[in-house]
């Protein structure tokens, strides 16, 4: 069962709740309408991981008590990679990120995601700041700022996340022939969250493909705002590991 989300006991927050919920019915049909009719080129790649797919160690000072790690989760961890070359790009990859940490809703599908701020200053991004991830469907996702530079910035789940593990964004520059311009990538470290999310991602796939529509169009929300073209498409790249997750 997940639990209420934080902001929801704030002033408006259950008025903002009604309105996202009764956006539900759009959402998924806007990300059906997406998954079949596409015409992005997405490449995926799906195999076997292994030990050195485990989540980073978190930062030391991050509070371990409100986060919902991996080994607290159920069936198999998922190592992603979502990534972009954009060429020609307007801005560097600090102002990439600096843009998304003022507001993620900038480059996420609003009719997929909203993340809602519930602890932290509205129009920046710092670490221990707090955000819930609306989506359609009864599967919130409380997350935590663990982790920011000025090129990236990471996210731990809280208690009553659908997953449990930690997603980070990043962009850099690249000089490399024909993939000069700038990289912008998402990388995941996740189990699902409880059993029933369990079920959703490693039985129905439901949850799984979801969260890979979601973090697809993040990344071609990134590409809109930097001023530049896609070029390659974008490459997700997944690797299951089924072993026991060693505690963090």
């Amino acid at each position: 069962m997940l639990l209420p989300a934080r902001s929801d006991r704030r002033p408006g927050g259950l008025r903002q709740r009604a309105k996202i919920v009764l956006r539900w019915p759009i959402g998924l049909t806007a990300i059906a309408f997406r998954y079949v009719w596409r015409i992005t080129p997405v490449y995926r790649v799906d195999e076997v991981g292994g030990p050195d797919d485990m989540p980073p160690p978190l930062p030391e000072g991050v509070e371990r008590e409100s986060l919902q790690t991996p080994e607290q989760g159920y069936g198999t961890l998922l190592h992603r990679r979502y990534a972009v070359w954009i060429k020609g790009a307007q801005v560097g990859p600090e102002d990439a990120v600096t843009h998304l940490a003022a507001d993620p809703n900038h480059a996420t599908p609003v009719d997929a995601a909203v993340f809602v701020k519930t602890a932290g200053e509205p129009g920046e991004m710092r670490v221990g700041d707090e955000y819930v991830v609306r989506m359609p469907g009864p599967w919130d996702g409380p997350v935590q700022v663990i982790a920011r530079t000025a090129t990236s910035i990471r996210f731990a789940t809280l208690h009553g996340h659908l997953e449990a593990g930690q997603i980070e964004f990043r962009a850099r520059r690249v000089n490399e022939g024909e993939c000069e311009g700038l990289h912008f990538e998402i990388e995941s470290w996740a189990r699902p969250g409880d059993r029933l999310s369990h079920l959703l991602y490693n039985r129905l796939l439901l949850a799984k493909e979801i969260q890979l529509n979601l973090w697809t169009e993040t990344c071609l929300g990134v590409v809109r705002g930097s001023g530049g073209r896609l070029v390659g498409g974008v490459r997700v790249h997944t690797r299951r590991v089924d072993e026991p997750v060693p505690e963090s």
